[in-house]
């Protein structure tokens, strides 16, 4: 007689994150990472919570324990950031599992805390991160479409380029149009500081925004600030080279991270994985006048992605002389490089082609569903199913995907039902063209 193996709330767990788009790869040193954060009861009662937003109703429901105690669980979870809790309208709290990125492995290194060995958290990350490399080849090289983009360098547009920008590429708009903006520990300086790696940029410089905000504010994870401190922090980045990469949509942006290329993650998978365009770019390329160029290398310096460097002239004028180069194939189009040239030998001009970015959440998960073959886990999520509004969004997101997207989204739900409903919205039983969130 065949023995059924009996899975761990972790393994339980493992299966529940790679429902997602975002997923994690199985490995023992995740399963440790887990066991750091969660006893082995959290993580099988969180492996039963669907993808989308749920109230304690739900989870008491799919826990199969009374309201209030679920109540309290999923109030104990939020307060060490495992899930973030959202004030809905009529004094209704929801609650989501986060992904483990851009979500709760960050959260759980944004503050120096007792109640969990970050040494011992960090290792694994690195690990896990940096070694094993799965983790990161799947979460930033699977699909077209990718977690995080750069902002442009604001101080690095000219004035006549600075009238094409658009409000949704610069990092200050994202601050100014913020709900809440909460400031936590950087993840990944504070991860490499405990493994003796962390370089000397500042640490106070994780940015959430809106909702995301507001919860870990609420449980200490980050501190509110105003609008004008938020922009002197951002100016505060830029003074220190670092990069602005944020959420890959244009509106409700969730987080800007302030980056260094020595110890972010996006930064070294964009040079570890440059060809496969890990990270979405900006909308801009560093030209270089050479004429103005002396060769000094200090944009090379401050390239976080190596996508500049030196080589030889080749002016008979000036033998032996080099001057920058840049890669635009791995370039971010930052401008980083642009504000350290001090001879005005670089500057941002428009790439032949627009970068186009997701309208809003909603938009980019469902692109990153179906890029990654994983689109039948939102539409066949049960709380969703539950929710015409949940359906209306997820729907409405596959109606505004160009008709090859839209076409592989039908094959991976091969429902007659489904597929009739987007028939008849798409010929005029409704539009889904309003955005609509996650």
């Amino acid at each position: 007689m065949a023995h059924r193996t009996v899975r761990s709330g972790y393994e339980s767990l493992v299966e529940r994150l790679n429902r997602f788009p975002q997923g994690a790869p199985p490995s023992r040193l995740l399963r440790g990472i887990l066991a750091l954060l969660l006893t082995e009861r959290e993580a099988e009662r969180v492996a039963l919570l669907p993808i989308r937003p749920f109230d304690a109703e739900r989870a008491a429901r799919a826990w199969k324990v009374p309201v209030l105690e679920a109540r309290a669980e999923l109030e104990r979870l939020a307060s060490r950031a495992i899930l973030l809790d959202i004030e809905a309208p009529g004094e209704r709290t929801l609650y989501v599992l986060p992904p483990p990125m851009a979500g709760f492995f960050e959260f759980s290194m944004m503050r120096v805390r007792g109640d969990v060995d970050q040494k011992a958290l960090s290792e694994l990350f690195y690990e896990y991160l940096n070694v094993e490399e799965e983790f990161i080849r799947a979460l930033f090289t699977d699909g077209t479409t990718q977690l995080g983009r750069t902002f442009v360098h604001e101080p690095a547009l000219s004035e006549e380029l600075s009238l094409h920008v658009l409000d949704h590429e610069r990092a200050s708009e994202v601050v100014r149009r913020a709900s809440h903006v909460g400031i936590g520990i950087c993840y990944c300086r504070h991860k490499m500081q405990h493994l003796g790696r962390a370089c000397d940029a500042p640490l106070d410089v994780c940015m959430t925004f809106g909702t995301t905000a507001a919860s870990l504010i609420r449980h200490g994870f980050a501190r509110a600030v105003d609008r004008a401190e938020g922009l002197e922090i951002l100016a505060r980045a830029r003074e220190g080279r670092l990069v602005q990469f944020g959420e890959n949509v244009r509106e409700r942006v969730n987080f800007i991270c302030n980056c260094c290329g020595c110890c972010c993650e996006a930064m070294i998978a964009a040079r570890r994985f440059g060809h496969l365009h890990p990270v979405h770019t900006t909308n801009y390329l560093p030209e270089v006048r050479d004429e103005e160029c002396n060769g000094c290398g200090r944009c090379v310096a401050a390239c976080p992605v190596e996508a500049v460097a030196l080589e030889e002239a080749g002016d008979p004028g000036r033998p032996g002389a080099r001057v920058a180069r840049v890669d635009g194939s791995r370039c971010l189009g930052c401008g980083v490089c642009v504000a350290e040239c001090s001879r005005g030998a670089l500057r941002l001009a428009e790439r032949p082609a627009r970068v186009i970015t997701p309208v809003d959440s909603t938009h980019r998960v469902v692109l990153m569903a179906i890029e990654r073959g994983k689109l039948q886990n939102l539409i066949f999520d049960h709380r969703a199913l539950a929710s015409h509004r949940a359906m209306a969004a997820i729907l409405g997101a596959i109606l505004r995907l160009p008709p090859v997207k839209r076409a592989m989204a039908r094959e991976q739900f091969r429902s007659r039902y489904l597929e009739a409903l987007l028939a008849r919205r798409a010929s005029g039983g409704g539009d889904g063209s309003a955005p609509a969130r996650l």
